[in-house]
């Protein structure tokens, strides 16, 4: 039975300790095993103290990377490099804190740069991408700790949009210690086949994001659930499946996510339906809610 997850930003933008001191116990309570925690800022939350919070409350945790602007392996800029290195490397610390072992998100560029490449400047910026993760996968592996690079839409990004894009970094590094983070919401967008995306991204797969297809809990949407859960039983995945949505109480998150409307009756709607309906599809249990097929 793979663990199941919410991400913080569910509910909040960015993380607190004030704020994860009522955000925790609630997870906790809707009967989640992990917590999801967006690092925005660094010092947003306090590691040690976050660590203790969780113990006592039983829940596993992982950490995002918020990629805005300065964050970034592709620009060829070395003091850019090096600053976007330290902070993954915090958000690996962090992570290794909390007792977790995945740093995950499109740990790559900022979030919203696109631009049209030719072949040529594409493996340039591949190269580089190569050659900033790197080192951060080696400081990650010595920790227990897994870097999970996720393909994100087009309209997000022009530099990773698809697993078989995203092998080529993984090839690249070449690392136990670098695998990938798939989503349902941007394989529903860039993916042909979303399961025979999972299938591609096989042993890689360290990580997966589930929502619906227009972001809101999954379950009740057109995604081919019973497909997705079919690919990731053949590939033997056993990592977490993390329900990801978004507050639009921080504009520039929500500006980068796109959300112009409620998804749902409230926040906590999203992960309750979305945790009954991930406790079937990966669980023991035959779920009820629409999209399996």
């Amino acid at each position: 039975m793979n663990p199941i997850g919410a991400n913080a930003w569910i509910w909040v933008s960015p993380p607190t300790d004030e704020r994860l001191a009522w955000l925790a116990p609630r997870v906790a309570e809707l009967g989640f095993d992990q917590i999801e925690l967006p690092v925005e800022t660094i010092g947003d939350w306090d590691p040690v103290r976050t660590a203790d919070l969780l113990a006592g409350l039983g829940l596993r945790a992982s950490v995002c990377c918020a990629m805005g602007p300065g964050r970034d392996l592709t620009t060829g800029d070395r003091e850019t490099t090096r600053d976007t290195q330290d902070y993954l490397r915090t958000c690996v610390d962090a992570v290794a804190t909390l007792g977790g072992d995945i740093v995950c998100g499109p740990i790559y560029a900022p979030v919203g740069r696109t631009w049209l490449m030719e072949p040529d400047e594409r493996a340039t910026i591949v190269a580089r991408i190569v050659a900033g993760l790197a080192p951060v996968a080696e400081y990650a592996g010595e920790r227990g700790v897994r870097l999970a690079v996720e393909p994100i839409n087009r309209f997000e990004t022009s530099v990773l949009n698809t697993v078989e894009q995203t092998l080529d970094v993984i090839s690249g590094v070449n690392s136990n210690s670098c695998g990938i983070l798939l989503d349902t919401f941007h394989m529903n967008i860039e993916e042909k086949h979303p399961a025979e995306a999972i299938r591609l991204a096989g042993k890689h797969l360290v990580h997966l994001h589930a929502c619906g297809s227009d972001r809101g809990a999954p379950g009740a949407d057109h995604t081919p659930w019973g497909d997705i859960r079919a690919s990731l039983a053949e590939i033997a995945y056993a990592g977490s499946v993390v329900i990801e949505s978004f507050t639009s109480e921080n504009v520039t998150i929500a500006t980068a996510a796109s959300i112009w409307r409620p998804l749902a009756a409230s926040q906590d709607a999203i992960a309750i339906d979305g945790l009954a309906f991930s406790r079937g599809l990966f669980g023991h249990d035959t779920p009820e809610a629409g999209g399996v097929g």
